[in-house]
């Protein structure tokens, strides 16, 4: 079993036509309308200072925090893998995946979240913004970490099963610091996305992040289910450098 992870995009799209009908709900909804529950109670100046955003964008995510509310269906809500429109989802392009290519991310790709825990692909959700590392205190602490401390590491190990489990750390170090890495049951393996700029390889944030995207793509439609698999990625120029990788960090370069 590998289970990949992503992170959530601030971009969001709630008005193209959807076409996949099939959707779930979130697993974790409870703890996220405890959540909102804190949220409700700020104006748009709190909000504004809380997520460090414009007047204009605090007013925006006032509305959606103040208008969120459950049963969540087709019409309030969207599937969470097609919401996202982000860098790593350009990467993705869920948007042109076959249904049978949708089913088989929700049982193979989750998307992490600082409102929702943890979301699969076809979960629906309501828009926001509440990034992982936002300080938003709760009574379980004073920042969203302390909020999901030990559930999401719970959620995942209740997928990640038997001995080859893999987990394929394709989030942000924003975003995986939510996970206990020292709990999980199962092999850790991070790739690195790596450009040729200025004589050396580095790191380029825009580059890496659709990079994410395209190899999530590459695993769902390809089907892969062993980590080694992976080593075939070839999308986007990248390819894997085995002298530059280093134990279960795994580097793939272009350029």
């Amino acid at each position: 079993m590998m289970l990949t992870v992503i992170s959530p995009a601030k971009k969001l799209d709630y008005s193209s036509t959807v076409s996949a009908a099939a959707h779930t709900q979130p697993a974790l909804l409870k703890h996220s309308q405890e959540l909102l529950e804190g949220l409700k109670l700020l104006s748009p100046q709190d909000v504004c200072r809380l997520m460090g955003l414009s007047d204009k964008l605090g007013a925006l995510n006032y509305g959606r925090f103040q208008e969120w509310r459950t049963p969540f269906n087709k019409d309030n809500a969207r599937q969470a893998v097609l919401a996202f429109k982000g860098d790593v989802y350009q990467g993705l392009d869920a948007g042109s995946m076959s249904e049978s290519e949708l089913h088989w991310a929700q049982d193979h790709l989750r998307i992490l979240s600082g409102l929702y825990g943890i979301l699969r692909p076809l979960d629906l959700m309501q828009a926001y913004r509440l990034e992982m590392g936002t300080k938003f205190a709760t009574q379980r602490g004073d920042d969203l970490y302390s909020f999901w401390d030990g559930i999401i590491t719970a959620e995942l190990n209740n997928l990640l099963k038997g001995p080859d489990a893999v987990l394929l750390n394709l989030a942000s170090n924003e975003y995986f610091k939510a996970v206990k890495q020292k709990n999980i049951h199962a092999r850790i393996v991070t790739p690195i996305f790596m450009d040729y700029k200025t004589d050396k390889y580095k790191i380029i944030s825009f580059f890496a992040k659709k990079a994410r995207g395209l190899m999530s793509a590459f695993i769902v439609k390809n089907k892969i289910t062993q980590v080694e698999g992976i080593k075939g990625f070839d999308a986007g120029g990248y390819a894997f450098n085995e002298t530059m990788s280093e134990g279960d960090k795994w580097v793939f370069t272009r350029g």
